[in-house]
């Protein structure tokens, strides 16, 4: 089961994290992987990783937010079966604390820049015959985070994107789906603990940890393993849907 051998998947922001973590399940599941990176440099581990065990992989410097960039890549990959939308940015700060200057920042990467690989995308998955795209989103989607305006607000419009997308080709057999995680440990996550509460690392990470009701962080690994099932022929009857991966967050939160 969930096998992707013979796939050729495309994820965004591959390099690290949730997007190493797909990276290199979808390897080891028999997909040839292409990475989309800033440079090709932040994918280095991960190609390592993937090779080391005998994975087929290749990575694509590119910005995501500069649509010609996105289609010439995307040109040179050719006919694919996968998209994965992985590549985001954070920002803390509430409408009148952010400015337009990172407004424009956060809202080019995190949904110009899904739309960009969309728009790249989707004549490639028509040569394979049809295919998936897996939008990440997040729960801040769902509900109210604090100090999160511009993220929650590029992440609702991950998830409405996700619905059109769905409806807009699934008779070209294009299914597309978004996945919203709740805190996940990362990299990401332990260099914002070490920025701002420096000589407070275990203790904030033990708080943010309990900001989930199941009383831990989700692991990219898991993350990773439903992208898989979602990707794989097994969820060819699922589409226009969005999952939470969010250790009971939304329900219990609420």
């Amino acid at each position: 089961m969930f096998s992707l051998q013979n796939k050729k998947a495309i994820i965004t922001g591959g390099g690290s994290g949730i997007g190493k973590a797909i990276s290199v399940l979808f390897a080891k599941q028999g997909a040839e992987v292409h990475i989309i990176e800033l440079t090709e440099d932040s994918a280095k581990d991960t190609i390592n990783e993937i090779r080391a065990a005998g994975g087929n992989v290749f990575v694509y410097a590119c910005n995501v937010s500069n649509q010609q960039q996105v289609v010439e890549t995307f040109d040179k990959i050719g006919a694919v079966n996968i998209l994965v939308n992985n590549a985001g940015i954070a920002h803390v700060g509430k409408a009148d604390t952010t400015s337009e200057v990172d407004f424009d920042r956060v809202m080019n990467v995190n949904v110009k820049g899904a739309y960009n690989c969309i728009y790249a995308v989707i004549p490639q998955l028509r040569k394979a015959g049809g295919g998936v795209i897996i939008n990440m989103a997040s729960i801040a989607a769902w509900v109210g985070l604090a100090d999160r305006f511009v993220y929650s607000t590029t992440k609702g419009a991950v998830m409405a994107m996700t619905l059109s997308v769905a409806k807009d080709y699934i008779a070209e057999n294009i299914r597309c789906n978004s996945i919203s995680p709740a805190r996940v440990h990362t990299p990401f996550v332990d260099g914002f603990i070490a920025k701002n509460y420096p000589g407070k690392e275990a203790e904030m990470f033990e708080k943010l940890s309990k900001t989930q009701p199941i009383g831990r962080m989700a692991k990219p690994d898991e993350v990773a393993a439903l992208a898989l099932y979602i990707a794989s022929d097994e969820a060819s009857f699922i589409t226009g849907t969005d999952y939470p991966i969010d250790g009971g967050f939304i329900t219990l939160n609420s």
